[in-house]
């Protein structure tokens, strides 16, 4: 056996270095770099072996492979396979490719295990395998008691040593394999503690060459660290083929799944679950329930047309404008870029004229989402202003645009989907800009449009 070596590794982007550094010469940050010891041999026959098995002898790396041009290479894509969840199928991109690899992160308590538990309970045609390193046999099936579910086919491991893994593989011959979580996971190649840099990567790297080579999908989990990235170094994201971040807030009942990476499909995807005692449901029409029935002569609330990935949902905006009780103003924005808020409210300031310097203001999306859509910059200055002079906006009024530091209204993507959204559940009049009206025929809708091209033009519309 060849002899160990010593490698310095960032925990931040993966970047190594064969002596110590205090700044990461890639990322830029301190005190990053860590020190592994990295194995002569890689420890990979287990993997090879497990996956020549599967594929009966055809590993891919057991063979030269040839080199071939890139017109005589097939472009028929391998069926993907049907989770049976149709917002996870969404976020994979259509369901999930045969030999990929698949990240799914998120906050302890969150809901890893159960969506991931619930997923495979209901797959009764596919022969599972289940991994787990943080609970035991008991466990698993208690939870699967709570979800109401069985599965003839879906078998349960509880082990921490990669080697184990691999030989019950080669036994078993599952068609998916789902680890719980890859922090638990240990090589006996890599001297250190399970979760460490060089044990989360080389049990990754391990399991990608079984994926690849045997045409079997594996599904990860993994932990987040309190900056809410991903634990183990930034080579993990970069080893596997899709990032899923679970994420929410645990005082409400939503959970939104996350495409951060995805080479199989698009990043912008979203899927929207609801937390139940017996699991997760799926939120098929999110804009009924993330809008508050009741909140006619409330002041601060506007309700926005968002998109995030294809789907259209109307999301309700909630804005507190107070006198600065301490001196110095607060800002604070609660699924909602609070550095874009800041350039919001120097456009309130600079060019519709409304004194904001020595007010407290406070935003919040409603049921704990997170939203990126720019069509929100309208109804957050709407919602701003109706806290700041106490004046509700009447029911019936949404809005979608995106805000210039000008003050003009930009037109927005999609709008004939944001309409329609707002038509269905009952909406009698909507603010757009008025350049999104060039293009399509208004006279379709029911619904009252209000085309405008300044952020005054709009607040005019709504507060006369």
């Amino acid at each position: 056996m060849a002899k160990d070596k010593i490698a310095y590794v960032c925990s931040n982007c993966g970047q190594e270095s064969p002596k110590w550094i205090g700044k990461c010469p890639s990322c830029g940050q301190w005190n990053t770099f860590k020190e592994i010891r990295v194995a002569g041999d890689t420890g990979t026959q287990a993997a090879r072996s497990a996956a020549a098995s599967v594929r009966n002898g055809q590993a891919i790396g057991t063979k030269g492979n040839k080199v071939l041009r890139l017109r005589d290479i097939s472009n028929q894509d391998d069926p993907r396979i049907d989770m049976h969840d149709e917002e996870l199928n969404r976020v994979l991109g259509g369901g999930l490719v045969p030999g990929s690899i698949v990240l799914l992160g998120g906050e302890p308590g969150i809901g890893k295990s159960t969506l991931s538990l619930q997923t495979v309970l209901q797959m009764p045609e596919k022969r599972i395998l289940y991994v787990s390193g943080e609970e035991s046999a008991h466990q698993l099936k208690m939870r699967a008691n709570r979800l109401a579910g069985d599965s003839e086919n879906l078998l349960i491991l509880t082990e921490n040593s990669l080697e184990a893994i691999f030989d019950h593989i080669k036994e078993e011959q599952p068609e998916l394999i789902v680890i719980d979580s890859i922090q638990t996971i240990m090589t006996e190649d890599v001297e250190s503690s399970a979760g460490s840099i060089a044990q989360v990567r080389e049990c990754a790297s391990s399991l990608l060459r079984f994926a690849k080579s045997s045409g079997v999908p594996v599904i990860l989990i993994g932990h987040i660290t309190k900056e809410g990235t991903l634990a183990g170094p930034k080579i993990l994201e970069h080893i596997v083929d899709t990032v899923i971040q679970f994420e929410g807030d645990q005082h409400y009942m939503y959970r939104i799944l996350r495409s951060m990476k995805n080479r199989f499909g698009s990043t912008s995807e979203l899927g929207i679950y609801e937390m139940q005692q017996n699991g997760l449901r799926q939120v098929s029409n999110p804009s009924e329930l993330l809008l508050t029935q009741d909140h006619d002569g409330l002041s601060g609330i506007a309700i926005s047309s968002a998109i995030e990935g294809v789907r259209p949902f109307l999301v309700e905006t909630q804005a507190l404008v107070s006198s600065a009780a301490y001196g110095t103003p607060q800002r604070s924005a609660t699924g909602f870029d609070q550095r874009r808020l800041n350039m919001l409210l120097a456009v309130l300031e600079k060019r519709v004229g409304f004194k904001l310097m020595q007010k407290d203001v406070f935003i919040n999306i409603a049921g704990g989402l997170r939203v990126t859509d720019l069509a929100m910059d309208l109804s957050v200055i709407a919602a701003v202003l109706s806290s700041n002079v106490d004046t509700p906006i009447e029911s019936g009024w949404c809005m979608a645009g995106e805000v210039g530091l000008s003050g003009e209204v930009r037109p927005v993507n999609r709008i004939e989907q944001r309409i329609a959204e707002a038509e269905k559940l009952g909406f009698t009049d909507m603010i757009i800009p008025k350049y999104n009206l060039q293009g399509f025929d208004a006279k379709k809708y029911h619904i009252t449009l209000h085309p405008v091209r300044k952020v005054e033009e709009a607040l005019r519309e709504l507060f006369g």
